[in-house]
């Protein structure tokens, strides 16, 4: 909107100062004129024209040439400031205030908060992400994802009230690590079971039951689970 005012306004001060320069340039002449008309009626009664008059009528002639374009420069700058003026008060255009269906715009805290709710997550849990990450970098649609959610072929970790994110250590080749399912049906609170799954076990040897399952040794990992879980 701001742009379009300038647009305009530069073109009312090109007017406006054509329009002021035509008319001192108007003026100008009809005084030349007088001044030729004058001049010839004095050199007709005298006979002839000395060179002394001649050289002053070329000088201002000369002037007001020079003062034809100053006055144009004026108006010209007058005329930009008047409209930079303007341009200064007018009322700036807002951008529209975003809004959800709960009320007043709070797309950006909710952003921070959520961006927080996984920051808060991966202190613990290792670097995790959601369904859009996880079909745009891993090549996993939406129903798979949800289908194996369903069925507990993945560690869902709840982040906000209804959202979930997903640990990425879990995934091999776009799939979940074989023996997940049964470590779930025996640690059946996700959060305990993906805390038990990354961190070193004295009932493995110190080994890190989630880099076992990804070396396909599921079934040491799910004895270890149902004695974990026996205590």
């Amino acid at each position: 909107m701001t742009k379009s005012l300038s647009f305009g306004n530069e073109s009312r001060q090109d007017e406006l100062s054509s329009l002021v320069a035509k008319e001192i340039q108007r003026v100008l002449a009809q005084y030349d004129e007088v001044k030729e008309r004058n001049s010839i009626s004095s050199s007709m009664g005298k006979g002839k024209v000395a060179a002394a008059d001649l050289l002053s009528a070329i000088c201002q002639q000369a002037i007001h040439d020079d003062l034809s374009a100053l006055a144009s420069e004026f108006v010209h700058r007058l005329a930009a400031e008047a409209a930079r003026r303007f341009d200064a008060s007018a009322p700036k255009a807002t951008p529209p205030t975003a809004r959800t269906e709960g009320g007043p715009s709070c797309a950006v805290p909710k952003a921070r908060d959520q961006q927080r709710d996984c920051i808060r997550i991966e202190d613990w849990a290792g670097q995790v992400a959601g369904p859009t990450y996880l079909e745009e970098h891993f090549g996993i649609p939406r129903s798979t994802l949800h289908w194996w959610q369903r069925h507990n072929d993945v560690v869902a970790l709840r982040k906000g009230a209804r959202k979930h994110v997903f640990p990425l250590a879990q995934f091999i080749d776009g799939r979940p690590a074989p023996g997940i399912r049964q470590v779930l049906s025996l640690i059946a609170n996700p959060r305990p079971a993906w805390l038990w799954l990354i961190r070193p076990s004295p009932l493995l040897d110190g080994r890190v039951p989630i880099e076992m399952l990804r070396q396909d040794l599921a079934e040491e990992v799910v004895l270890a689970a149902r004695d974990f879980s026996s205590r």
